[in-house]
């Protein structure tokens, strides 16, 4: 389907001479899915209907308590901090966006009275200026009343670069103004095409000015809150202890009619993925359990219980791996992996490729991940429109040993490769669960056979995606030569999943490793492909460069795709929870409910 008709369909739907439904169907028949549907009937001046709340109980509390299980457990409570999705998980149990994403895509408004539409006069005829109307009556867990002071101060706290924030990339290249007490415009330096980022989903949460405005900049780890937050959710905090396990109460004076419908909610940390499962499906013990990594043959045994079932929601989550291009072990001005280094053989462009054939990602999806997963190879997988079709892959040791060869490196007696005295011995380090493990062991043994050496490091999951900045062993120090871990994209639109490729974003210590590019690699015609996209309204070009800086990047083998993985969670029978692949887990624990 062409531009050209794409126009027409949405004309059609303009004059009501085609139903919204029915678009997003024409869409979906041609590999469009529904949440870039959506955002092209938005982009194309279309307002967004809002879907009818599937939210059953007629009051609030009654509930009892919900159970949550996070095996891995998370480690403190400010989101602007929480590069791990478990701590992203657990903030939004307390704290709330203006706006987040259903699994249709949909923007959905939380602490916003309304999204912004050019038909309500929310975005302007330029596509520089969003104005986002507040929610009036709304009050933080203590009492105090939340305003668009508070919004103002979120994107001045998470911009400032002394504080570090995950989410500082979001908020560093646009401008913030107050225009009342319940309105607050964001204004970006050019027409955004994709505007729905401040303020929005994973990196929109808002967090209240009296409690944090002493800590901003420097001491912004310093803050109590950071620990005990004080939020709008549905939920008040009780009782945390990091690494073990979060308690909360129904937030009495909460914003949305009849909701929580439970009383209680208690997020338990540690143990793994199986025990995990089990505790829901077979036990009963607990109501649902996030990011089930577990071989799906086993969960289908498990599910024979009774208790439970699998829930496998769509998303654009990717595992994949990164070759260190840094030195990992040298350290120069107090840290190591520093872009002021290059690693002794993974710098070498044709090590990396030999890597990449050495990956049998095919058998890693039919005999590990089952329905949790999809091989690929573009770091893009979700909507299809953005997925590159060039990117491919292949499982070939012997080519890899071929390429070995050629660029000189040769068999010591030892039968590991080596050149000028560097030899490939690799530490190759993911976090604790059995899927992980096994696809560790499938790449050590492909890599013995082409004289590679490859050392395994598991780290238990509460540690590995920890973000306390004094711990070496998180998946953003990278101290390792080669490390596997899962990236979540947070909406239905790429831009902010292709900051982790782009030179800006590269993590260290400056910005307290808090920075998406966790690989430390850049190329300067990615940032150009990827700075004209954010401009870029013509959503077929704007598709294209994403693609472009997809495709460069990749072709690089530094970021190795191995899964396009779905969100993959155990409920209670039941439990009704409501899952986007486009937000965190908790994004509307509100309206969850039990039958």
């Amino acid at each position: 389907m062409d531009e050209t008709n794409i126009g027409s369909l949405i004309a059609e739907v303009k004059d009501g001479r085609l139903s919204r439904r029915t678009f997003l169907q024409k869409m979906a028949s041609v590999g469009i899915a529904a949440p870039l549907a959506t955002q092209i009937l938005i982009w194309n001046d279309v307002a967004e209907a809002q879907p009818a709340s599937r939210y059953k109980p007629t009051k609030a509390g009654g509930g009892g308590p919900l159970k949550i299980l996070l095996w891995q457990a998370p480690t403190l409570l400010n989101p602007h901090f929480a590069s791990g999705v478990k701590d992203q998980i657990a903030t939004r149990v307390f704290y709330e966006p203006l706006a987040g994403w259903d699994e249709e895509g949909n923007l959905i408004p939380f602490l916003a009275a309304e999204i912004p539409s050019k038909q309500n006069g929310g975005v302007s005829a330029d596509g520089k200026i969003i104005t986002w109307k507040l929610k009036r009556g709304v009050q933080w867990h203590d009492g105090t009343p939340f305003t668009a002071d508070d919004v103002i101060f979120t994107a001045e706290y998470a911009a400032d670069q002394a504080t570090a924030a995950y989410t500082s990339g979001t908020y560093r290249e646009s401008k913030f103004e107050k225009f009342d007490d319940y309105t607050v415009r964001v204004i970006f330096p050019d027409a955004a095409p994709f505007w729905a980022t401040a303020f929005v989903g994973v990196a929109g949460m808002i967090i209240p000015k009296h409690h944090f405005a002493d800590y901003k900049g420097n001491n912004s780890r310093d803050a109590p809150a950071n620990l005990k937050p004080v939020g709008t959710g549905p939920y008040k905090f009780v009782e945390f202890k990091p690494g073990d396990i979060l308690t909360g109460e129904r937030f009495a004076d909460y914003h949305v009619n009849v909701q929580p419908h439970f009383d209680t909610i208690e997020v338990k940390g540690g143990g793994d993925a199986v025990s995990a499962a089990r505790a829901v499906l077979q036990t009963g013990e607990y109501d649902y359990a996030w990011n089930i990594q577990v071989e799906d043959e086993v969960l289908k045994r498990m599910e024979t219980g009774g208790k439970g079932k699998v829930i496998a929601v769509p998303a654009g989550d990717l595992e994949f791996i990164i070759l260190n291009p840094t030195d990992p072990w040298t350290e120069v001005d107090g840290e190591r992996s520093s872009v002021k280094t290059k690693h002794p053989t993974l710098s070498d462009p044709k090590v990396r490729e030999a890597i990449n054939l050495l990956i049998d990602r095919d058998s890693i999806q039919k005999f590990i991940y089952g329905r949790g997963g999809t091989a690929t190879a573009s770091f893009v997988n979700e909507p299809a429109r953005f997925k590159s079709k060039k990117l491919t892959y292949e499982f070939n040791i012997d080519k890899a040993n071929k390429i070995l060869d050629e660029a000189g490196y040769a068999r010591g007696a030892d039968g590991i490769r080596e050149k000028g005295g560097k030899k490939l011995k690799y530490v190759f380090q993911t976090s604790i669960n059995a899927p992980r493990q096994k696809t560790q062991a499938i790449i050590k043994q492909a890599c013995q056979r082409a004289g590679i050496d490859i050392e395994l490091k598991s780290v238990a999951a509460s540690v590995f995606f920890s973000s306390d900045v004094a711990n070496p062993d998180t998946y953003t120090k990278l101290y390792c030569d080669i490390e596997m871990f899962t990236s979540v994209q947070p909406q239905p639109d790429p831009e902010r999943f292709l900051r982790q490729l782009i030179s800006s974003e590269v993590a260290n210590k400056d910005n307290k490793w808090q920075g998406r590019n966790v690989s430390r690699h850049t190329d300067p015609e990615v940032d150009k492909a990827y700075q004209a996209a954010q401009k870029e309204l013509d959503p077929e070009k704007r598709a294209a460069l994403m693609i472009k800086a997809d495709e460069i990047f990749c072709s690089a083998h530094v970021i190795l795709p191995l899964l396009s993985r779905k969100i993959v969670a155990v409920s209670a029978n039941s439990l009704v929870p409501d899952i986007s692949g486009w937000d965190t887990t908790t994004w509307n624990i509100g309206a969850w409910y039990r039958t």
